[in-house]
């Protein structure tokens, strides 16, 4: 049974970009290691749309972007560029300070297309919060597909059903991505501490709670979940982890165990101390909001 129900409230990240945020939420900040859940789309992008995201900085944290559909080009101050394509798994670590820009692709743009995905943050353990910055692609070719009775589970970081992501994280953590079909159920058996279900599509139900559309099931830890499918095939995904290593502090796109950490990092910021995009001269400026930094 889910230990409690965390629903969505929208953000409009700018010409039109809606997303469903689910974390950080009052009732719970993280889940594991993931302290933030965006889930977007599917949209249906006009020729003449924007949703071209600038460059801006990370510090304390993993962007985890993961993609059903449409393409992005993402580019940092590390000088990764990389064209991120649905199925696989980019793994940004910030650590102590990166700056990034998400692009819709030259072949993308003045064209109509689709997208959809989801975009996550991993707060990194303290001992990793000032790591070097850096990035990983992993294809979709390397995640590891269990094909069960009426279930296909994508093993996106982890290990599930006897299959390990060769995607690296810094402490215990689990992404699933799960395609049942119409009416069949699967057992989620070995979660983590904490672990929650997210539906992406289709009805899903947990315990036989029917679970409502862009809203979280948070799990009691020791319980094995059965995740069910109503009349239609459904797709839900699975995060979780071991519980982070004390509280952390937002502001903006920072994260931290320090809030002395978030004011240094809005200063760098401000200042343009923080690297470039190659290539890139726009940015987003800090919001003009004082620093109070979210507890």
């Amino acid at each position: 049974m889910s230990a409690a129900i965390l629903k969505s409230h929208e953000k409009d990240l700018g010409g039109g970009f809606v997303v469903r945020r689910l974390l950080p939420s009052a009732a719970k900040q993280a889940v594991g290691p993931f302290i933030f859940f965006d889930h977007f789309g599917p949209i249906d992008v006009a020729p003449d749309a924007n949703h071209d995201v600038r460059p801006h900085p990370h510090i304390g944290l993993a962007t985890v972007t993961y993609l059903f559909e449409g393409a992005i080009d993402h580019r940092d101050s590390i000088g990764s560029c990389q064209r991120i394509e649905p199925g696989a798994i980019n793994w940004m670590t910030a650590g102590r300070g990166i700056v990034h820009s998400e692009r819709t692709p030259h072949d993308l743009a003045g064209q109509p297309h689709r997208t959809h995905g989801l975009q996550l943050w991993a707060a990194l353990p303290k001992a990793h919060e000032e790591d070097a910055p850096s990035f990983t692609h992993t294809p979709q070719a390397d995640i590891p597909v269990v094909t069960l009775d009426g279930a296909v589970v994508k093993v996106l970081i982890g290990t599930a059903f006897g299959q390990t992501s060769p995607v690296r994280s810094y402490m215990q953590t689990v992404y699933l991505d799960v395609a049942l079909q119409a009416g069949r159920e699967l057992r989620l058996e070995g979660l983590p501490p904490e672990a929650a279900i997210y539906p992406v599509s289709g009805e899903v139900s947990v315990d036989g709670v029917l679970l409502a559309p862009h809203t979280m099931a948070l799990l009691e830890e020791g319980t094995v979940p059965v995740v069910t499918a109503g009349g239609g095939p459904a797709q839900f995904v699975v995060i979780g982890g071991e519980p982070l290593d004390g509280h952390r502090y937002l502001f903006w796109n920072f994260v931290s165990s320090s809030k002395e950490r978030l004011a240094q990092a809005a200063d760098d910021w401000s200042a343009q101390r923080m690297g470039q995009v190659p290539g890139e001269t726009e940015f987003i400026p800090l919001p003009k909001a004082p620093l109070r930094p979210a507890t």
